[in-house]
Parts: C-alpha cells; sequence; structure tokens
C-alpha cells in the first residue's frame, strides 16, 4: 500500500512551491505516488529519490460527473494514504469511492483567494503533526551531466525572458540593456530561458548581444533546463518556473513581478522581488497587468549587481 500526494495545478511553478510539502510527506511515509496536472512536472523530479512516480492526470479532472472515471484510476494506484493539496469535494468523494483508507484534503468550499504557500503549510503541519514545516527545499539533479556542461568557468545567469503570459514579461529591449549593463560591470554568459514559442525574442537579444555572450534555452526540455539552471550563478527575470526552480537551488532569484502575487515569489530566502516603484506589493493581483516599462534597467541592475 502506498501514499499518495494530489496537486491539482496545471502551472508548473505552482507545482514546485508545493514541493517542501511532498518532501515532508515523504519522509514520513517513503517515496511518494504524485499526482499532478502538469505534463512537465516529472522532467524536474525526474531525480528526486522521494517520489516513486509522477503522474500527470489529463482526463477526470474536470466535470462532477468524472468522479467515478477518476476514483477508478486512484484505485488503481493502490493507495493508503491521499493528501490532497485543493479544496475539491469532487477529488475528496473520488477518493472514499476507490476505497483509499486515509484521505486529508483542505477545507471544502474556500477557494476564493487561497493562499497557495500558507495553506499548504498549515495542512502540512497539522496533517504531519510536525511544526515549522519549511516552505523551501532541494532540487535533485544528476551530477554527472552536469559536469557535461561545465565546459569552461565563465560566470553564468539564468534570464527569464519567457513566461505563461503577455502580462508578466518585462521585454525582450530591457533585457538587452540589462544584458550590456551587466556586462560593462562584470563579464557573464546569459541563457535565455523561454519557451519554443517565445524563441523569437530571444533571437532578438542573440542578434544584438552575439552568441558568444548568450544562448537560447528555448528548444531545450525542462530536464536540460533543470541543469543548466544548477551551473548557473543567479536567475533575473520574469515570474515562470525557472525562478522556482533556481530558489531551490540556493540560487538568489530576482523576479520581476507585473501581475503576480506574491505568494510565488514569498516562500524561499532566495527570492528577492522586484516591483514597480510605488506599488504596494500586497495589491499586485492576476489582474494588475502593470506597465513593464515601469521597471526600469537601473533599478534591476542595481537590484543584482552586488549578487555578481
Amino acid at each position: 500500500m502506498k501514499t499518495g500526494i494530489f496537486l491539482s495545478y496545471k502551472g508548473l511553478g505552482s507545482n514546485l512551491l508545493h514541493l517542501s510539502y511532498c518532501h515532508e510527506i515523504a519522509k514520513k511515509f517513503g517515496p511518494v505516488s504524485l499526482i499532478t496536472l502538469n505534463s512537465k512536472l516529472n522532467e524536474v523530479l525526474s531525480d528526486d529519490p522521494n517520489f516513486k512516480e509522477v503522474i500527470c492526470l489529463e482526463e477526470f479532472h474536470k466535470k462532477l460527473k468524472d468522479i467515478f472515471k477518476l476514483s477508478k484510476f486512484l484505485k488503481t494506484l493502490d493507495l493508503k494514504n491521499l493528501f490532497i493539496f485543493y479544496p475539491s469535494l469532487r477529488y475528496l468523494l473520488s477518493g472514499k469511492i476507490a476505497g483509499i483508507e486515509n484521505i486529508y484534503h483542505y477545507p471544502l468550499f474556500k477557494k476564493k483567494k487561497l493562499h497557495l504557500v500558507k495553506a499548504a503549510k498549515i495542512f502540512t503541519e497539522k496533517n504531519l503533526n510536525i511544526k515549522e514545516c519549511p516552505t523551501e527545499t532541494k532540487i535533485f539533479i544528476d551530477s554527472k551531466k552536469i559536469k557535461k556542461l561545465e565546459k569552461d568557468n565563465s560566470r553564468k545567469i539564468i534570464l527569464g525572458i519567457g513566461s505563461s503570459g503577455p502580462t508578466t514579461k518585462w521585454g525582450y529591449r530591457n533585457y538587452i540593456s540589462l544584458i550590456k549593463r551587466l556586462n560593462e560591470y562584470n563579464k557573464s554568459f546569459f541563457y535565455l530561458l523561454c519557451g519554443p514559442n517565445e524563441d523569437e525574442d530571444a533571437q532578438k537579444i542573440i542578434k544584438e548581444i552575439g552568441k558568444e555572450n548568450c544562448e537560447s534555452l528555448g528548444n531545450k526540455s525542462i530536464y536540460e533546463v533543470k541543469n543548466y539552471i544548477s551551473i548557473s550563478k543567479i536567475y533575473i527575470g520574469n515570474d515562470s518556473f525557472g525562478h522556482h526552480i533556481a530558489c531551490q537551488m540556493s540560487k538568489p532569484s530576482f523576479i520581476i513581478l507585473l501581475d503576480t502575487p506574491r505568494a510565488y515569489s514569498d516562500y524561499s530566502i532566495n527570492q528577492h522581488k522586484i516591483i514597480p516603484p510605488g506599488v504596494n506589493i500586497n495589491k499586485i493581483t492576476h489582474d494588475s497587468r502593470l506597465d513593464p516599462n515601469t521597471i526600469s534597467v537601473d533599478l534591476v541592475f542595481n537590484k543584482v549587481k552586488d549578487f555578481i
């Protein structure tokens, strides 16, 4: 009989900020089966001994009528314990119908204004009977594969130029100016972190800065990106999965917040927020859509210069 964890989140970053709580559960019950709605999470966690398996649930999670199909799926996992990090009656009923002996879940009907970090911390402490559960942990890597990337001793910086949506992006022209300022201050090599559909912006930066100074990670797998982050000194960029990986690899991570609530960058001592001058961090939401140009290159440079 096994222990399972259900993370009902599609975003890779949202899943990764729950990693510490998953590790705490694994400490008590041994390697766990992790169920997620994100198809890429397994690439980040593939080197992590705390997980027996990482399963992406691509169906049975959207409608009330899916309860019996979901319960049938859960039954195949042969779980004794199931931790549900979401206030879902549907998931709870599916687990009960599947005959899972111990089901732990968030208080039902409290989805509005759910603070991902606070809710997960309280939930884990209560159900594991522990105090002061850490909010950050360690992302595991294969050291043999890292050595293949370490071709030289140059200082490497991850620039998170991509993100989940256009309203969270600082803009490639700002990154061009930032690279120039940083290289005047202290010569570095820059990895441009973005998705395949954002590689056009990366190529514009490369054309301006030169291939000898930067490289696009737009066509790399998430697993490969994880390894590139591990050999870099710091992360600078938009709110994206990259900063969740970087900060839990103990890399100073400077996150430009334009319409991302503080919860996504509020759980690690390695996270450093950059927000527009005069804006109250507590007022930033997914609907803020702040003007990216209100965050100047000088502001970002002055924040990061002492770390490079």
